[in-house]
């Protein structure tokens, strides 16, 4: 990607970075994928439906809340279960109860293997937080707090919007841009002036239908044919890729 020689740069006017955990941050989408495998390949072959695949991660699952996710995957196979509720058990044969057993398996390989942060992403981080810019986490899993300590980034986020937080205000999840919206709303930064970054096909569907000023889309493997489809302004393939661009000094912000 080109160094920002002109005047202007894409990422001018940007006060506000907010971003995607799982795929942006973290490699946890990887654990995320593994959860889903375990969890969707026996039980598709117990209801002789058609295999699953990653592709169906990208598709159905992922960036989306935990049991919209499982809902999308079921009607993909025309599978009706009935919702049940949060406190389910693993063992129910409801979406709650799905959403819960994938729950318990990511819990566990995170605590078994652990997580290391894209270096890329946190040079990223590092340069924005250096300029003085506003930061939060916009993620539709509940178990962002638990990654970031994983990941050592905690005291690097005064916000954090997560799946258990949009549940409590009772904010939609993506592909609305709500959650985003709030994040912007919290750290007081208008949408305008703020970035959203993300690698899921509904995160950045998420950060097309709001009125942000950027939306950058990071490839790990949806494809950037579709990341540009779906309303990526640019996309990377890692972070660092973005520091060339931020305004230098003299240039406009």
């Amino acid at each position: 990607m080109a160094t920002n020689d002109d005047t202007t740069t894409p990422l001018a006017g940007i006060r506000a970075w907010l971003f995607d955990l799982d795929g942006v941050l973290t490699p946890t989408a990887e654990v995320h994928m593994r959860a889903w495998s375990r969890l969707f390949t026996p039980f598709l072959e117990e209801h002789g439906a058609l295999p699953y695949s990653d592709d169906d991660y990208f598709a159905y699952i992922d960036g989306k809340p935990r049991y919209d996710g499982v809902r999308s995957l079921l009607e993909s196979r025309g599978i009706t279960l009935p919702d049940g509720d949060a406190s389910d058990s693993p063992d129910a044969p409801t979406v709650a109860g799905l959403g819960n057993r994938k729950n318990a398996a990511f819990n566990e390989t995170l605590a078994s293997e652990g997580v290391v942060a894209y270096p890329a992403s946190v040079a990223f981080l590092d340069e924005v937080q250096k300029r003085g810019d506003a930061v939060a986490v916009v993620s539709s899993s509940k178990n962002a707090p638990l990654v970031l300590r994983a990941a050592g980034l905690a005291d690097r986020f005064t916000v954090v919007i997560d799946g258990q937080v949009a549940t409590d205000l009772g904010i939609p999840g993506k592909p609305s841009p709500a959650t985003y919206e709030h994040a912007a709303s919290v750290l007081g930064i208008p949408t305008g002036q703020s970035a959203v970054i993300e690698d899921a096909e509904s995160g950045v569907e998420a950060g097309a239908a709001g009125d942000f000023g950027v939306v950058i889309g990071v490839d790990r493997g949806v494809g950037r044919d579709t990341l540009d489809r779906l309303g990526a302004d640019l996309v990377v393939d890692e972070l660092d890729e973005l520091i060339p661009l931020l305004p230098q000094n003299g240039e406009p912000v």
